[in-house]
């Protein structure tokens, strides 16, 4: 199944769908502010199943989108001083940050080696409120096959994972062709000093003018 995404409105009308869609550990296809993405539930049975698709390797974990820094604090994450200045400053937006804690309320395969989990409020409207809706995280992962480019639409997706559409394991919003966009950036939160993962959509310097001292 193919639904719109691309207004707040179009989101309201999807979220009963992916709703139970979720809650029957499917896997969903949807636009982000970057590229398009796959995620599922954040649970570990819906995890493994994005990772088989995906044909992700063992060991690498996901990333979570959350509507906000409340809800990604439900989830047990902690804000250090410097990921407060930094969602502050730059959420929503493609800034990942990786946080400690969740213990107990997210499932391990999220954590990386560093112990943290990479958490990111995105600006995509439509995506952020249909996070609202759900209130709940979605994981995230880019719509591709290992190592080729993400897919740029609703119809590559589908020609990409046409097995799992067909069998009505993938369900894809669609928000339209997307560009040729940087990934996010993503700070490593977990100890006092900020350290940078990857320079993406926002550059250092853009961090440091937003943050100062603050930023990595």
């Amino acid at each position: 199944m193919i639904l719109p995404l691309s207004s707040a409105g179009d989101a309201e009308r999807a979220a009963p769908t992916v709703r139970d869609h979720l809650g029957g550990r499917g896997i969903l296809a949807y636009p982000t502010e970057t590229v398009y993405g796959l995620g599922s539930a954040a649970d570990a049975e819906s995890l493994d199943r994005l990772a088989a698709l995906k044909g992700r390797p063992a060991g690498k974990p996901f990333l979570l989108l959350v509507s906000g820094r409340a809800m990604a604090e439900r989830a047990g994450l902690v804000f250090s001083p410097a990921a407060h200045a930094l969602a502050e400053a730059f959420w929503p937006g493609p800034l990942t940050l990786v946080l400690r804690g969740g213990e107990g309320k997210l499932p391990d395969a999220l954590r990386g080696p560093e112990g943290g989990i990479a958490v990111r409020h995105t600006s995509h409207k439509a995506v952020a409120r249909l996070i609202g809706l759900l209130d709940q995280p979605l994981t995230s992962t880019s719509a591709n096959r290992p190592g080729g480019p993400p897919a740029p639409g609703a119809e590559q997706i589908v020609a990409m994972f046409r097995s799992a559409y067909d069998a009505g394991e993938l369900l894809v919003l669609d928000g339209g062709a997307l560009g040729n966009v940087p990934p996010s950036t993503i700070v490593d939160c977990t100890s006092a000093d900020p350290v940078l993962i990857r320079e993406g959509a926002l550059p250092r310097a853009e961090l440091r003018r937003g943050v100062g001292r603050r930023a990595p």
